[in-house]
């Protein structure tokens, strides 16, 4: 029997971390051949080259797309999205996948949607059916009604899809795959480990032993213009705290510019004993480093899925998750320095919650490799040329 081919597109750091067991689950199926596709800012240095963190996780890269435009603006993102589905048809012309599978929300994700959309491969759309308080509302909604099998996170997003005109019996929640490295995390946490020998970084080598902040924060793309002054007040709060903390850098979004300079001249402009930045850390390293912190600082969806199912207290800044189901660990806040000291100063004096299952229960990546081994083709060119030669 010839193996159903399955192609991935991961386009950026978190699209791997949302993708990452579920990537192994469909290696490992006997019924399934994995075609993996890197593109956008998974392939850019200045955001870690996630490429590297795919290899040495042991999986095989058929195909590298160059995308990303400069500039981290809304024209460059249009653009690139315009780069994407012309370069993604011609690699699924290649190919010849029997589904395309998509990840939650991301422009380079509208690229993937609408190139395998066009050409009739059947799209599978993880993570759809989420509510949030940005663009990336407008582009998950999208794809949805692009997709033709939805893999959701949750009860709640499983019923926004239906409620779109999306047929129930290819909706199937299995949770997020992040989740499972949660799980692993959870039942093997390891001792601390050196992230400023294991992985460089920038700034003061400090010391973790008795606590620290995570911080991850990236651009509103509605509220691009904003960005530096959303990023120097967190700089200001986490500074005068004095905290030790792991600072990460922001994604490829319209803004992200901005982020980066305004970090970049607050180092300049300050001594900072306390803050060391990294590009990116692997997934199980970085939610070990998470696991063992006092709470996560910022605007990621980290706080809202995988900080809830570990427990870990999580200071929400922002819009950017305005709508997402949360757990109760999430303190949210306003983009201002006093509100967020106040926030960080609240959720370190906080006992751990016990873990919520929300997003999953450790298991998404295999129910995503099963669904995918089993649902039938829908709009499949195979299909269609053996439906005309029956006519």
């Amino acid at each position: 029997m010839q193996r159903r081919k399955i192609c991935v597109v991961v386009t950026a750091r978190p699209s791997y971390s949302r993708i990452q067991t579920a990537l192994q689950a469909i290696k490992d199926h006997p019924e399934l051949e994995l075609q993996l596709v890197v593109t956008a800012s998974a392939l850019l240095d200045r955001y870690g080259q996630v490429e590297k963190t795919i290899v040495s996780d042991g999986f095989s890269i058929n195909e590298r797309v160059f995308m990303v435009l400069e500039g981290e603006s809304l024209v460059t993102s249009a653009k690139t999205t315009g780069l994407g589905v012309l370069e993604l048809a011609t690699v699924f012309d290649r190919l010849e996948p029997d589904i395309v599978v998509t990840i939650a929300d991301r422009y380079e994700t509208m690229a993937t949607a609408i190139a395998a959309s066009y050409m009739n491969i059947p799209l599978a759309h993880i993570q759809g059916g989420e509510i949030t308080g940005n663009i990336d509302e407008k582009v998950r909604h999208a794809i949805t009604k692009l997709a033709d099998y939805h893999l959701v996170a949750t009860e709640r997003a499983r019923d926004y899809v239906v409620r779109m005109g999306e047929d129930k019996e290819f909706v199937f929640v299995t949770g997020c795959p992040s989740i499972d490295i949660a799980s692993r995390v959870i039942h093997d946490p390891g001792s601390l480990i050196n992230p400023f020998e294991k992985y460089g970084g920038v700034g003061a080598e400090i010391n973790l032993d008795n606590g620290y902040l995570v911080v991850m924060q990236h651009p509103v793309t509605s509220e691009y213009q904003l960005a530096r002054r959303q990023i120097t007040e967190t700089l200001y709060a986490v500074y005068d705290l004095g905290l030790p903390t792991l600072w990460f850098w922001p994604n490829v979004d319209a803004g992200s510019d901005a982020t980066s300079k305004g970090i970049r001249a607050f180092r300049e402009q300050h001594q900072i004993p306390n803050i060391h930045f990294f590009k990116q850390i692997p997934p199980d390293d970085f939610l070990r480093l998470l696991f063992h912190s006092q709470c996560l600082v910022g605007n990621s969806s980290v706080a809202i899925r995988e900080c809830s199912y570990l427990g870990i207290p999580a200071v929400n800044i922002g819009t950017r998750q305005d709508g997402r189901e949360r757990g109760s660990n999430v303190i949210d806040v306003h983009y201002d320095r006093g509100s967020i000291r106040e926030g960080i100063q609240r959720a370190i004096q906080l006992d751990r919650t016990p873990g919520n299952a929300l997003y999953g229960n450790g298991q998404a990546g295999e129910k995503i490799a099963a669904v995918l081994a089993e649902v039938p083709l829908r709009f499949s060119k195979r299909l269609t040329y053996v439906d005309e030669e029956a006519q």
